[in-house]
């Protein structure tokens, strides 16, 4: 079969690699269309150890079931799919909570790292187990279904802020999750959203999805300046803030932003380890949570994607075909104008 393959440190190569076999209790997929995540761009160079080559990468993605494996009832040949990026056990103590995204034996697709390796979804066809396969609603293309995956990473960020009716909210960072997670606290019911990033045209775009106010950082200062407006105006903070983004500076600007007793969800981990505001939280009581992947909100996410409550066609700026994969992947690093989310096309 055809897959696009990280043969090196920032080489990708299409190429004919041998088509997997399912196993017991696996499914193998005709992969139709596979997202190109930011994880994997900043995965390219090997700098977050966990896009080791050789490996074929994509987790954001939708297929035809093709081939069962042996003991697979759940399924049949030719239904339209979508499934979790995150590849849990389902038998752990995580698991048996519901909280499958911190699986002890977790695997993501698409992945590769000192503990695990598994090739994912830019290729022909893939193997997932036939538990963390969701059926395509009616209508969603495989295309608009590849956007179920970040979609329900921001629905799981939202979620671990409890209730967010009537609340408001400051996002940092209006790239893909960050855009997500303006839609998912807007069905939520937050009552304001303000939303900050770098990037004017991404933005503009947090404007059209109804953001209240957007932010432009333009300069290292103007961070500092916009916490210290929003706590001005919202008498003392907003309730919530997410911070979609990664390091440092943003971590603190979201801690700060919140007024007393508020509460933080951190999603960006563009940097292994950040200095933190430690006074701040313990003495303004700033509840801080982490959040990684999904934990049972794809349905949601493709449910949400199907009745166009969330619009994938406002997301998807390109559409490909695989072996152009390398251009796009160069495009997307290069943080070409007007690009959000590339669907490449086995």
């Amino acid at each position: 079969m055809k897959a696009l393959v990280l043969t090196d440190v920032n080489r990708l190569e299409y190429r004919d690699i041998p088509q997997p076999i399912p196993a017991e209790k696996e499914v193998s997929i005709r992969v139709r269309a596979c997202g190109i995540c930011g994880s994997d761009v900043q995965g390219l160079d090997g700098s977050t150890g966990r896009r080791l080559p050789p490996l074929v990468m994509g987790h954001e993605a939708a297929g035809q079931v093709a081939q069962l494996g042996k003991g697979v009832t759940r399924w049949q040949v030719g239904e339209a799919v979508a499934f979790d990026s995150t590849i849990w056990c389902g038998q752990c103590r995580f698991c048996t909570q519901g909280k499958v995204n911190l699986c002890e034996n977790r695997q993501v697709l698409g992945v590769a790292c000192k503990e695990f390796r598994r090739d994912g979804a830019f290729a022909e066809y893939v193997l997932v187990p036939e538990h963390v396969l969701v059926k395509l609603p009616e209508g969603l293309s495989f295309e608009e279904a590849t956007l179920a995956e970040p979609l329900a990473v921001a629905l799981h960020a939202v979620g671990r802020l409890g209730p967010v009716l009537g609340k408001t909210a400051f996002v940092m960072g209006a790239g893909m999750i960050g855009l997500l997670t303006l839609q998912a606290l807007r069905i939520g019911g937050c009552t304001e959203i303000f939303v900050a990033d770098q990037a004017p045209d991404r933005l503009e775009l947090a404007k059209r999805l109804g953001a209240t106010e957007t932010f432009c950082i333009d300069h290292p200062q103007r961070l500092q300046e916009v916490t210290s407006e929003l706590v001005r105006r919202l008498d003392g903070g907003t309730d919530l803030a997410v911070e979609a983004v990664g390091v440092e500076e943003t971590v603190s600007a979201a801690i700060q932003t919140v007024h007393k007793g508020g509460a933080v969800t951190l999603i960006g981990n563009l940097r292994p380890e950040v200095r933190f505001p430690l006074q701040a939280v313990v003495t303004r009581e700033i509840s801080v949570f982490g959040s990684y992947a999904s934990a049972g909100e794809y349905p949601l996410a493709l449910k949400l994607l199907g009745q166009r409550k969330v619009d994938p066609s406002i997301f998807i700026s390109a559409i490909a075909p695989l072996e152009k994969g390398p251009q796009w992947f160069a495009r997307l690093k290069a943080k070409e104008p007007g690009l959000l989310k590339v669907v490449l096309q086995p």
